[in-house]
């Protein structure tokens, strides 16, 4: 059974870690023999510690203080939605915080139990339980990894669902639904919301509910969409259906090279304004180009590769061709696509800059192409205005009919002060940004790190989304604290920053 994948090692051992937010109480004996009469629960040092953190990068610097950012009480791993129910039901009889792990590979802190209580890990739940061929859906357990679904999938049934994000060797189906991720290839198959077909969710009360089922129905307002994105905090996804592919028979791929990025982007514009939507289309900035491509620094370098039916391929590549020539792009060389695919999942430069004490994350935003000129600039520009920045580059990840997603790579000096210069960096990029008319996230989600933007991002649309919250929600059990809810688990303030 595959298990997550830890980001960095504490600098101390398992017993001596101790945690950035505030403790509070323990699990008392008798609920800790309630939830092991249902499912395996574990209360030892090394998962309590490793279940308290996901990828954020922040928190990376915390774990080589010796510090997670906040242990839960307790561990289930339950194997069926049935005892995912009983879980819950526990944690409502006794008021405690519930929070869904799987992989932990998000980059916000949305598995972090903020305010302790049980982590559900969902990650016994793994495997593909039926697939329609005829129609191309597939029946999916939340803790499957990327890697064993899509080779149980292309083996078997010669489907793909075409969801390859960064992450995808150390993220779970679930995941992918809870904190509405883009795949790679996300131009040609679209994002994860546009791939499910229904969910089977666990509500706060204990219900079970199962969403969707029929493609393009009107019948009332879209239940799934209330789940997809929610990362956890309205309910607990233990089934999913996605819409599956044939495996594509024929891969193409291009390079090209502008003079500007935006250059790049007007041409990416005009190929998909066209009609031609490629699974890989993008465009680099001057500084990732050299970085990446050994280009001179004045250059920005636009990767293509598409799959699928011949026909269709060549017609799409031709179209992009056509789009870079008429925007000054030159043909580039091909063998970048190939290399970009042989290292595009690799992390092992954010784990040792980390250990040198350096600031390094990520950024991504999307926005309509009108916008993604002044966005470009002015963020880029904003991150550099924080104290200590080093750098920050971009690159356009995802293209849409109507825009796209501009993915930000920033990094800070070394400093003693990591949290209040990451704080401000973060502060600097992602306001400049909302001003500009981007949103707050593409597909790394909210969580704790970025609840601090979605009121003036949402403004008072947020209500609705905290009304939905504390109707489904009432007691707050449900990953409490995070994608800017008001937590009832407050005495005053957010838990951070």
């Amino acid at each position: 059974m595959t298990q997550p994948t830890e980001p960095i090692e504490f600098a101390v051992a398992a017993d001596e870690i101790t945690e950035r937010f505030a403790a509070g109480s323990t699990l008392s004996l008798a609920v800790l023999d309630e939830l092991q009469s249902i499912c395996a629960t574990s209360t030892e040092s090394q998962s309590l510690a490793e279940h308290g953190r996901d990828w954020w990068p922040l928190a990376m610097h915390w774990a080589l203080q010796g510090k997670t950012p906040r242990k839960p009480g307790a561990v289930c791993t339950p194997n069926t939605t049935e005892q995912v129910a009983a879980i819950v039901a526990v944690c409502n009889k006794h008021d405690l915080p519930l929070t869904v792990a799987g992989g932990r590979s998000g980059v916000c802190g949305s598995a972090v139990p903020l305010y302790g209580g049980v982590v559900l890990d969902i990650t016994a739940m793994q495997g593909i339980v039926s697939v329609d061929q005829v129609s191309g859906i597939v029946e999916v357990l939340p803790g499957t990894f990327g890697p064993d679904f899509e080779n149980e999938l292309q083996s078997k049934y010669a489907l793909t669902i075409g969801h390859f994000p960064q992450s995808f060797d150390i993220s779970t189906v679930g995941g992918w639904v809870a904190c509405r991720g883009a795949g790679q290839y996300s131009t040609r198959y679209g994002k994860i919301e546009d791939m499910v077909v229904g969910l089977e969710v666990v509500l706060a009360n204990g219900d079970v509910v199962r969403t969707g089922g029929a493609p393009a129905s009107a019948i009332g307002p879209d239940l799934t969409s209330l789940f997809v994105g929610s990362e956890g905090t309205l309910g607990v996804i233990t089934k999913v259906w996605l819409r599956a592919h044939p495996v594509a028979q024929f891969q193409a791929r291009a390079s090209y090279v502008f003079p500007s990025f935006n250059d790049g982007v007007n041409a990416c514009r005009d190929s998909v304004r066209h009609g031609a939507t490629p699974a890989v289309l993008r465009l680099y900035d001057e500084i990732e180009s050299k970085r990446s491509h050994g280009l001179d620094g004045t250059q920005c370098t636009l990767l293509v590769l598409d799959e699928g039916d011949e026909r269709l391929v060549k017609a799409t590549l031709d179209i992009v061709r056509e789009s870079a020539i008429q925007n000054r792009g030159k043909v580039g060389d091909i063998e970048l696509v190939e290399k970009w695919l042989h290292h595009r999942n690799d992390t092992s430069g954010l784990q040792a800059l980390t250990r040198k004490g350096y600031i390094v994350d990520t950024m991504e935003v999307s926005a309509p192409w009108s916008k993604l000129e002044s966005i470009f600039n002015g963020v880029r520009t904003a991150f550099m205005s924080a104290p200590g920045a080093r750098s920050a580059s971009c690159h356009l990840s995802h293209s849409y009919l109507d825009g796209a997603c501009l993915y930000f790579t920033f990094a800070g000096d070394k400093t003693d002060t990591v949290e209040d210069h990451y704080i401000a960096m973060w502060n600097a990029g992602q306001r400049e940004a909302i001003t500009l008319g981007a949103s707050v996230s593409h597909h790394h989600g909210i969580g704790i790190n970025r609840a601090r933007f979605m009121q003036e991002s949402l403004g008072n649309a947020m209500q609705l989304l905290q009304g939905l919250k504390n109707t489904l929600d009432p007691k707050d059990l449900l990953n409490p604290g995070k994608i800017g809810l008001t937590s009832q688990r407050n005495s005053s303030k957010p838990v951070w920053p």
